[in-house]
C-alpha cells in the first residue's frame, strides 16, 4: 500500500521545475491555488485583471487534488436546519447557489475543454439505520415542497439495484450531482487560468501581509509585491498569515484509500450505477468507483494528514470499506493518502471581507463544486464592489465558542468522539 496520491498518478501536475517569477504589482493578488483561487483567477483575468495566484506548495497541491471528485447538490448543513436559521428566502438562495455550482463546472469543462471525466451520475445517501430511512422519506416531500428539487427513494428491496451491499436500509438518490478526477480538473482549471492571463507562482507562501496608504503589502518566501485587492482563498491551509480567519476556520482530516483495478463484472456489482455514494452517519464513509477502481474515504482521523494519520487511517477505512462490500475482503489496497478540509463553526460557507481582505471559506466537504462556484462569484462581487451582497455574506461567520481556539484545533479528538457516540446513540 503507497502512502501516494492516486489521482496524482493519472495527469501530469503542476510542478516547481519553472517557477514563474514573483510579480511587483498587480490589481488582485490571491492567496492559495486550488479551485477557488484558480477560479477567482480565471474570472478575473478573462476580465482583462491584472491578477496573481500565491501557492505555498504547488499549484493544486492541496485539498483540491485529494478529495473523492464529488461534485455534489446541497450543503453540508441540513436545508431544514438553513430555513430556521436564515428563513426560507435565504434558504432556496443558498440551495440555488449549490445547483448552481454543479452547472458551473460543467460549463468551465466544457468551456475551457478539461479532461476530468465529469459526468452527472447522481448522489446515494445511503440510510444505516431504519430511522434514517424514515427520515429520507420525509426529505423527498420536503425537498420538493421547498425547493422544488426532485431526488428519490431508493426502498432496502430495491437497494441491490444501486449498490453491491446487504448492510444499509434504503437510500436517497439526487441525480444532479455528478463526479470527475480532481487532480484532472484543478490542473485544467490552473491552465485554463493561465491561458486566460493569470499569473501562477508556486512555491510562493506569504509570510507576511500588510496594509500601506492604497495598497496591501505581500511578503512572500520569493519577494515582496504589492496589490491593490486581495483574496484569500486557502481553505484547511488556512495560516497565521490572516490569523483572525485562521480562528474561524477548523482544519480536519479526510483521508481516502484506492484499491486495485476490479473486474467490469465486480465493479458493477459494487455500484451499477457509478454514484456517488456516501452514508448518513456523522463519522461517515464516502466512495465511488473510478477506472474500476474502489475509492472509499472518510474521517477515519480528524487530524489533517501526517505519516502516522495516514497509516493509522488506512487501516480503519479499510475495515469500514470490507464491512460496506465483503467482496472486497481480499482485493489489494493499493494507494492511500490524507487532505485537509475546511469547516467553520456553523458548518457554512462564508465569503466577504475582513479588514479589507476578501474571503472564501468553509467548504465542509462540497468544495469541489461550491469552491468554484464562490471563487467564481466572489471575483465577479469584488469587480462589482458589492461583496456584502453576496448570498453567503449575509449571516455571521461565527469564531470558536468562548474564543477558546487560536488557529490549533486542540478539540479535534474530542469531535470525533463525540460524532462516534452520535451514531450510537442515533
Amino acid at each position: 500500500m503507497n502512502q501516494q496520491i492516486y489521482w496524482h498518478t493519472t495527469v501530469k501536475m503542476p510542478d516547481d521545475s519553472n517557477l514563474a517569477p514573483i510579480p511587483k504589482r498587480v490589481d488582485v493578488a490571491i492567496i492559495g491555488g486550488g479551485y477557488t483561487g484558480l477560479s477567482a483567477a480565471l474570472t478575473l483575468a478573462k476580465r482583462n485583471i491584472n491578477v496573481v495566484v500565491l501557492e505555498a506548495e504547488t499549484i493544486g497541491w492541496g485539498a483540491s487534488s485529494r478529495n473523492g471528485g464529488m461534485t455534489l447538490t446541497g450543503l453540508k448543513v441540513p436545508m431544514q436546519t438553513i430555513i430556521k436559521n436564515y428563513g426560507r428566502e435565504t434558504a432556496k438562495e443558498l440551495f440555488q447557489y449549490s445547483l448552481d455550482s454543479v452547472d458551473t463546472v460543467e460549463q468551465i469543462i466544457k468551456e475551457e475543454n478539461i479532461d476530468c471525466g465529469f459526468a452527472r451520475t447522481g448522489q446515494l445517501l445511503l440510510a444505516n439505520k431504519p430511522k434514517h430511512y424514515e427520515i429520507l422519506k420525509e426529505e423527498v416531500d420536503f425537498m420538493a415542497q421547498e425547493f422544488n428539487h426532485k431526488v428519490r427513494l431508493v426502498s432496502p428491496s430495491e437497494l441491490r439495484n444501486e449498490i453491491g451491499s446487504d448492510i444499509f436500509h434504503g437510500a436517497l438518490v439526487d441525480d444532479v450531482s455528478g463526479g470527475l478526477n480532481p487532480a484532472q480538473y484543478v490542473t485544467g482549471l490552473a491552465n485554463a487560468a493561465e491561458k486566460a492571463g493569470a499569473m501562477l507562482c508556486a512555491r510562493a507562501r506569504v509570510d507576511r501581509l500588510g496594509r500601506g496608504e492604497n495598497r496591501f503589502v505581500l511578503e512572500t518566501e520569493r519577494g515582496p509585491l504589492s496589490a491593490e485587492s486581495v483574496f484569500v482563498a486557502t481553505s484547511g491551509y488556512t495560516g497565521n498569515v490572516t490569523k483572525k480567519l485562521q480562528r474561524k476556520i477548523i482544519p480536519i482530516g479526510s483521508f481516502i484509500i484506492a484499491t486495485e483495478r476490479l473486474s467490469d463484472e465486480l465493479a458493477h456489482e459494487l455500484s451499477p450505477n457509478n454514484r456517488m455514494i456516501f452514508d448518513f452517519k456523522h463519522y461517515l464513509n464516502y466512495f465511488r468507483l473510478w477506472d474500476n477502481r474502489m475509492v472509499f474515504g472518510g474521517r477515519a482521523a480528524f487530524f489533517p494528514e501526517t505519516a502516522n494519520t495516514i497509516k493509522r487511517s488506512a487501516e480503519i477505512l479499510q475495515r469500514e470499506m470490507v464491512q460496506v462490500y465483503p467482496q472486497l475482503k481480499n482485493v489489494k489496497v493499493e494507494y492511500v493518502w490524507g487532505g485537509t478540509l475546511d469547516f467553520a463553526f456553523d458548518m457554512m460557507t462564508h465569503v466577504g471581507e475582513l479588514d479589507g481582505i476578501n474571503y472564501s471559506l468553509g467548504y465542509a466537504g462540497h468544495g469541489v463544486a461550491m469552491a468554484t462556484l464562490m471563487g467564481k462569484t466572489m471575483a465577479e462581487a469584488m469587480l462589482s464592489g458589492d461583496v456584502k451582497n453576496h448570498p453567503f455574506a449575509r449571516f455571521n461567520f461565527p469564531n470558536a465558542p468562548l474564543g477558546l481556539y487560536d488557529g490549533r484545533p486542540w478539540f479535534l479528538p474530542f469531535a470525533g468522539l463525540w460524532h462516534k457516540i452520535l451514531d450510537l446513540i442515533e
